[in-house]
């Protein structure tokens, strides 16, 4: 199962990566700050609901009210949760249309 994924930034939009282990996650975090265009945020774990910022955004949500911290947490949540909604959705589909060829071979 892979019950983390790192969010980061293309094109200002959000994308995630699946990891099988929070030390996965940590290393493919580490390799997207080195990649041109690709901005790092963070790592969201589906089992606890918990998301781990990526260390210059943790200290600036460690400077911002509790209020805030409360604001920007429900939103990177509930981004990374759609995020792997959707990639399941996608997988789903994919997994329904190789069912479909491999029947239509027999």
């Amino acid at each position: 199962m892979n019950r983390f994924s790192v969010i980061y930034l293309l094109r200002k939009q959000y994308h995630h990566i699946y990891s099988a282990t929070y030390i996965e996650a940590e290393a493919v975090l580490r390799q997207l700050s080195t990649q041109k265009g690709r901005t790092p945020i963070g790592i969201y774990d589906a089992k606890t609901e918990l998301f781990y910022w990526e260390p210059t955004r943790q200290s600036r949500y460690n400077e911002a009210g509790i209020e805030e911290q409360g604001k920007l947490g429900d939103q990177i949540i509930g981004i990374a949760q759609r995020l792997r909604q959707r990639g399941d959705e996608w997988r789903s589909q994919s997994n329904s249309i190789s069912q479909l060829l491999s029947i239509n071979k027999v």
